[in-house]
């Protein structure tokens, strides 16, 4: 089975505004991902409001936590989002920019 290749559609997973061991971790878990791994709390719990197979990656940064949302297929591992998360809660703004991303990429590439 080939790797998963993986789709950025917003969003930025460098150093900066990431430090090196926050995209570090990012990137290893994006790389499981990519294998087929199947992630689960703490890193990684559904986000069913935006989507089917829709997720949010949680990584831990020095003064932060980033937010990596994302959705698997058979195929890809789609990022519609990636964000310095300041709340408990996804921000509604957030949640509908990541609805119209994906709603626009299956448009375009189905």
């Amino acid at each position: 089975m080939d790797d998963k290749a993986v789709v950025l559609l917003h969003g930025d997973l460098k150093t900066p505004p990431m430090s090196r061991e926050a995209r570090a971790e990012a990137g290893k878990l994006l790389r499981q991902l990519q294998w087929g791994f199947t992630l689960s709390m703490p890193q990684s719990r559904p986000m069913s409001v935006i989507g089917p197979r829709c997720h949010e990656l949680r990584v831990q940064d020095t003064d932060k936590t980033w937010r990596i949302m994302y959705r698997v297929s058979e195929t890809e591992i789609v990022v519609m989002e990636v964000f310095a998360k300041k709340t408990t809660t996804t921000p509604q703004s957030v949640i509908e920019n990541c609805k119209k991303r994906l709603a626009l990429y299956d448009a375009t590439e189905g």
